[in-house]
């Protein structure tokens, strides 16, 4: 059944997991969307994906993967626009 799998992911962690948990359960088409850490001592992170028949889990997690990316992409662009007005005060280091 291609509308209902789990990932792993090695080397990641509760960054990755919570942010691309939130935008795959953003995608109408996704009935659940979570993740585990199986263990602490483990560098695995399970992401588990049920869909509707419209689609798969895997193009759920392709579609999650690029929002999640898209969004990064925007927040750094806006960013650095933000930065470009030099609207800002700089504070003195103290050593």
């Amino acid at each position: 059944d291609q509308t209902a799998m789990t990932f792993c992911f090695k080397e990641e962690d509760h960054t990755i997991g919570n942010s691309l948990r939130h935008m795959i359960n953003k995608n109408p088409e996704v009935d659940l969307c979570g993740y585990s850490i199986p263990h602490p001592s483990e560098a695995k992170l399970h992401l588990r994906i049920q869909t509707t028949n419209r689609t798969t889990a895997i193009d759920a997690l392709k579609k999650g993967l690029e929002d999640l990316t898209d969004m990064c992409d925007h927040i750094f662009k806006t960013y650095e626009d933000e930065l470009a007005k030099k609207d800002y005060e700089v504070w003195e280091e103290i050593s």
